[in-house]
């Protein structure tokens, strides 16, 4: 709380007050029971979501009349500020009685709502809000202590503080049951009043921004930036129907709390309640009462909302048989009289909560969730969000709802579940526990709003912007894409490097074969080419490496890059290229891949030797060699390269580069510290590996038994689990750190996993498998490397690939499968030359990358 005894204080903050849109007040009377009672204190809130009095300012003007002047003159005769007090008529006596403009009084808005309706002892601040409101050591003592008496004791200033925060609280539930419309336009947080987040490091967050930013972290940015819409809708989905339903779900909730003839309904015994005749009496009380007026008034404005107002009706349908549903289950443990009242609790829906982040910064979020109930069977509280359509990412919305669980809990100490309705087109319900999101989601959320932060600091146009959503799929219906690919851009390749000087050349490594190939001349070819096309550029250099050569040019004044990337097909016929080039801009240059004519092979053995690497040492696997010479390569432990997805059609070197990978990982690990786990239903892919240490069990073929070695793996990942929280460690690494028996890594590669999705329980059982392993097996030690020729939508769905965070790409068949593997609009990878060449995508940035190729399988 502020409390304001100087003068210039008190002046400087009715100045601040004076721009608000809504206060609510309170005062203290000194000599109250006097002949001459004297105005102690002017107790204002501005920020109607507080909850504690930390931004309540408390003006201390006994004996100030000239302030206690200046207060009505620059608030209380204002007509464009809404004072709310309880008592009105006792507080105008003080602050400029019949002066005083735009007043409203919450004692008055109980009055005609009647304390029988609102199920309440009487109509008292303090009654309305214990009762009303449910806080909670609502402290009354307070009021008849000696307000003329100074210095007041904290206890007397904490009293004044709340009863402001009491007041906005009841004020906000009276008017959502009389008024739900005022309420939005009234209860807005006022910009000049900062106390609650002067202190945090980081601007504050919304809970539905978190789950934007699951699903997609440049849609967070430009949401975050520009209040840009942010939603991802399923084709077909019906729009504009999600602020009604809202509303007419919670007129639903209010009116079954108040109408006895709800009540009525459930007196029976609870064996005698029959859920579907209930149902059908409820869902035409609630038509009669709220959704038949809703709807006539609806029309009377716009004649088109009745087919809009129609399939709210059917999503309310399958909501209200969900609520009834739960009232006959609590039925059996509570009377009639109370169980709708014990079922649906109207706590303050609007939340918050200050998160300590893994740097030791705080962020804090707030929200707004839908309902709060209570289930007697499991004796457990359960935050609902409802949803007016199918969500194309369960798991963000998991995330959200997992939130205001774990904020709920924070508040009230209990377990708190979660639960999804999605109710269009038909009902679903996706429900989690505690339990469950205890040791999974809710650790992830400190981690998650960190990297929102970071995503934040970034502007354009300089590097490494916020990733793309790993879901490929969400960006066909981004309602930002258009934006999206012309604010991020679309880096194809390398990370942008400073352009060359004029002349200057790249060194390519020593390892890659002498091309014979003069890269200065291909590069003169091409600019020549490009004049003929009225094109002027400027030559930069060239880089040679092992399949194409990179020539950098820079467009001269007044050429579009555009004017390059349209001429892939007219350079590869004058140039006489095999393949068209990829053409991509750069910081400060345009790439042009040209293929080489003497194609050179990067081979195994000059990047790889023979190693043995403790248990403890970081486990790489090979990916390819760089335009430069370099071997990248993934590290298994990264979340972002812990689980990866491999994408290449007939003739790309798929199976050459899974083969080369494997042998990566043999190379520098025993058969101790690492276990292989091969799926190779083709027969042709593994042969050389069939008899060596290394397997976890012998090379897997046909589907019966991939589905059982799936299964396998999940039960020695929880297996793992439970051995690491016997020994106190997180990870498999501080396992092995401490442990005298370490244990090994495995690693699983599937290849061709297309081959086993055409039947369905086996898909299912697979998908659920890959789900389980994706989410939590890093950790473990568990790793899936999933490789297909067909890598299409119906086979790599958003299940497998929101769990495989690495992304190669080999050459596809087409457009579509390049956007399955790399995710976006990104299609480079139908263009790619085959037989090594590919794409490997590690957060937002994308290498072209020529894969190992071992001609000796050594074991």
């Amino acid at each position: 709380m502020h409390y304001l005894k100087e003068a210039t204080e008190i002046i400087d903050v009715i100045s601040q007050l004076a721009t608000a849109k809504t206060l609510w007040l309170d005062t203290e009377i000194a000599h109250c029971y006097t002949s001459n009672p004297q105005l102690s204190l002017i107790q204002v809130l501005a920020e109607p979501t507080d909850r504690t009095g930390a931004s309540a300012y408390i003006l201390d003007v006994l004996n100030k009349h000239d302030l206690v002047e200046y207060f009505i003159n620059q608030i209380m005769v204002q007509p464009n500020i809404q004072k709310v007090f309880h008592n009105a008529g006792f507080d105008l006596k003080y602050l400029g009685k019949k002066l005083a403009n735009n007043i409203t009084c919450t004692y008055e808005l109980a009055r005609k709502i009647t304390h029988k309706r609102l199920q309440t002892t009487n109509l008292k601040l303090k009654t309305l809000a214990a009762e009303l409101c449910h806080f909670s050591d609502v402290d009354a003592t307070e009021q008849a202590s000696d307000w003329g008496k100074r210095p007041l004791s904290q206890k007397q200033l904490k009293y004044a503080a709340m009863d402001t925060v009491y007041l906005a609280a009841v004020h906000r539930r009276l008017l959502e049951i009389s008024n739900p419309g005022a309420v939005s336009q009234i209860f807005i947080i006022n910009n000049f009043s900062k106390q609650l987040t002067e202190d945090m490091e980081n601007p504050s967050l919304s809970v539905t921004k978190v789950r934007i930013a699951f699903e997609c972290p440049r849609l967070f940015y430009l949401n975050h930036k520009f209040g840009d819409k942010a939603i991802f809708l399923p084709p077909d989905t019906a729009i504009g129907i999600g602020n009604p339903f809202h509303q007419l779900a919670d007129k639903f909730i209010k009116l079954a709390l108040i109408e006895p003839q709800f009540t009525d309904l459930f007196k029976p015994a609870a064996a005698q309640l029959n859920i579907e005749s209930i149902t059908s009496a409820v869902q035409q009380l609630f038509y009669q009462l709220e959704f038949f007026p809703y709807l006539q008034q609806a029309i009377q404005k716009d004649g088109e909302q009745g087919k809009t107002l129609l399939q709210v009706w059917n999503g309310l349908q399958g909501l209200i048989k969900r609520f009834v549903e739960l009232l006959v289950i609590n039925r059996r443990y509570c009377s009639a009289d109370k169980l709708i009242s014990n079922t649906f609790l109207s706590t303050e829906r609007n939340i918050e909560n200050y998160f300590t982040l893994p740097d030791g910064t705080k962020q804090l979020v707030r929200g707004e969730f839908d309902c709060l109930v209570f289930n007697f069977e499991i004796n457990r509280l359960c935050v609902v969000e409802f949803k007016t359509y199918q969500p194309v990412d369960p798991a963000a919305q998991l995330a959200q709802v997992s939130l205001y669980s774990y904020m709920l809990h924070h508040h009230k100490k209990v377990p708190v579940d979660s639960a999804v309705y999605c109710v269009l087109p038909e009902f679903k319900e996706y429900r989690y526990s505690w339990e469950q999101l205890e040791n999974t989601v809710n650790q992830l959320i400190p981690h998650k709003l960190l990297q929102m932060q970071q995503w934040l600091t970034w502007e354009s146009p300089h590097p490494n912007p916020p990733p793309r959503t790993t879901q490929p799929h969400l960006c066909e219906i981004c309602p930002q894409k258009q934006k999206c690919g012309t604010f991020f851009g679309d880096a194809i390749f390398d990370p942008p490097q400073p352009p060359l000087k004029k002349g200057e050349k790249e060194s390519v490594d020593t390892k890659i074969a002498e091309p014979t190939t003069n890269a200065d001349d291909m590069g003169q070819a091409l600019v020549n080419t490009l004049q003929s096309f009225n094109v002027g550029v400027e030559y930069l250099g060239a880089a040679v490496g092992p399949a194409f050569i990179r020539v950098k040019l820079k467009p001269n004044l007044g050429v579009k890059v555009s004017a390059l990337l349209r001429l892939s097909n007219d350079l590869q016929v004058q140039l006489g290229l095999a393949d068209k080039p990829l053409i991509a801009p750069q910081a400060g240059y345009v790439s042009i891949d040209l293929p080489r004519s003497d194609r050179q092979v990067a081979n195994f053995t000059d990047y790889i030797q023979k190693q043995n690497l403790s248990p403890t040492a970081p486990m790489k696997i090979a990916i390819g060699v760089s335009l430069e010479g370099k071997l990248l390569e993934a590290d298994l432990s990264d979340p972002n390269s812990c689980h990866f997805l491999i994408g290449g059609t007939t003739g790309s070197g798929k199976s050459e580069f899974l083969r080369s990978l494997l042998l990566s990982l043999l190379y520098r690990h025993t058969p101790q510290n690492l276990k292989v786990a091969l799926v190779d239903p083709k027969r042709v892919t593994f042969p050389e590996f069939e008899r060596m240490a290394w397997l976890h069990s012998p090379v897997v073929k046909d589907s019966d038994r991939a589905t059982e070695l799936m299964e396998e793996l999940v039960l020695e990942m929880e297996s793992r689990y439970q051995q690491f929280e016997k020994a106190g460690c997180a990870d498999l690494t501080t396992y092995n750190q401490r442990s005298h028996q370490p244990l090994p890594r495995i690693v699983c590669i599937f290849d061709e996993y297309a081959d086993f999705m055409a039947e369905k329980e086996i898909r299912k059982t697979l998908e659920q498998s890959i789900k389980r392993l994706g989410a939590m097996a890093r950790a473990a030690g568990i790793h899936l490397i999933i490789a297909t020729q067909r890598p299409e939508a119906g086979i790599v769905t958003p299940i497998i690939r929101s769990n495989l965070p690495g992304r190669v790409a080999l050459r596809t068949a087409s457009e579509g499968d390049s956007k399955i593997v790399l995710g976006g609009t990104e299609t480079s990878a139908a263009y790619l030359l085959g037989k090594g060449d590919l794409l490997y995508q590690i957060g937002p940035q994308l290498h072209r990358l020529q894969s190992l190729f071992a001609q000796q399988i050594q074991i």
